[in-house]
């Protein structure tokens, strides 16, 4: 790309080179790069407490979402020398320096590079065996959709209710849901994923024609996978408030437990979908609905068959 075609910008005081902000991502709305870039500046407030200091997975869509994506782990090596990076040693002993979207200018390099979906870790970088929650992936297989996730979202929320632990959910910004379980506490993936091969299992047997715990997609048809193996410390699951490369800019987006039951009330599926505009008018009005994700301290029982039943 030619220099003519890029636009320094400062952003917090840092230099950040835009370019084709006339681009159009999500042909089917007209929405172009400029506007993805202007919404992550608008949500920056609340979204970055969510990923910092945590490593991240890039998403990049460099013709939008029509066209084909690749992830990149490895931070690349034109990003400006601002871009702060941790070392991630694998079991091969490859050493992968992911991005940290530390602040305002980092989130405007990533959206400028057509990262339009945000993937980070369970885990903080100093802490890199240590998730600060356990995470639910409600995937509805078809015909179930996002409804038949919420009876389930419900379910998991009352289990945990009765053993005192607060959850967390959002929409994942595409068909499913995600329910978080804060920890902010010293716990092992080891623990989270057992937990959560646990309550998927309880449910899949309690209630064997709507959900599922098997990873096999082809036993999904009609029900909800409960994917438990997002608990581990090389999986990412898209940030709260990240766009989603669909054929609109939906949005991850935080619900209050009474709308979510209020949507199942009312089968209302539409009530459960958002996107940009939506969500920064819940934010201006309402604030962060998943603060708390990020301070609440809870510990996860011994696990036995007696806390399940």
């Amino acid at each position: 790309m030619s220099a003519s075609r890029r636009t320094p910008t400062k952003v917090r005081g840092k230099e950040v080179s835009l370019s084709n902000l006339d681009k159009v991502f999500y042909p089917a709305t007209g929405f172009t790069k400029g506007d993805v870039i202007d919404f992550y500046r608008e949500i920056a407030p609340v979204l970055l407490p969510h990923l910092k200091d945590r490593p991240i997975t890039l998403k990049r869509y460099p013709d939008g979402v029509e066209g084909s994506f690749f992830y990149e782990k490895q931070c690349p090596s034109h990003a400006p020398e601002w871009i702060k990076t941790t070392p991630v040693e694998k079991g091969s002993g490859e050493v992968i320096h992911y991005c940290l979207i530390q602040d305002e200018p980092s989130l405007v390099w990533a959206a400028n590079m057509a990262n339009l979906e945000l993937h980070p870790f369970q885990h903080r970088a100093r802490a890199l065996t240590r998730p600060t929650a356990l995470v639910f992936d409600l995937d509805p297989g078809p015909p179930a959709d996002v409804l038949d996730c919420a009876r389930v979202a419900v379910r998991i929320r009352d289990l945990f209710l009765g053993l005192k632990l607060q959850t967390f959910v959002k929409t994942s910004g595409s068909k499913g849901l995600q329910l978080v379980l804060p920890l902010n506490t010293s716990v092992t993936y080891e623990r989270t994923k057992e937990w959560a091969l646990a309550v998927a299992e309880l449910l899949a047997s309690k209630f064997p024609n709507e959900v599922i715990s098997k990873m096999t997609r082809a036993l999904r048809k009609g029900k909800v996978f409960i994917d438990w193996s997002q608990n581990d410390d090389t999986k990412t699951t898209v940030a709260v408030y990240s766009l989603r490369a669909k054929e609109r800019p939906t949005v991850s987006t935080p619900l209050e437990w009474e709308e979510l039951e209020n949507a199942l009330r009312k089968k209302k599926a539409s009530a459960l979908v958002f996107d940009t505009k939506a969500v920064l008018k819940r934010v201006k009005a309402k604030g962060d609905f998943f603060a708390e994700v990020l301070t609440l301290k809870q510990k996860l029982p011994t696990l036995g068959r007696s806390k399940l039943a």
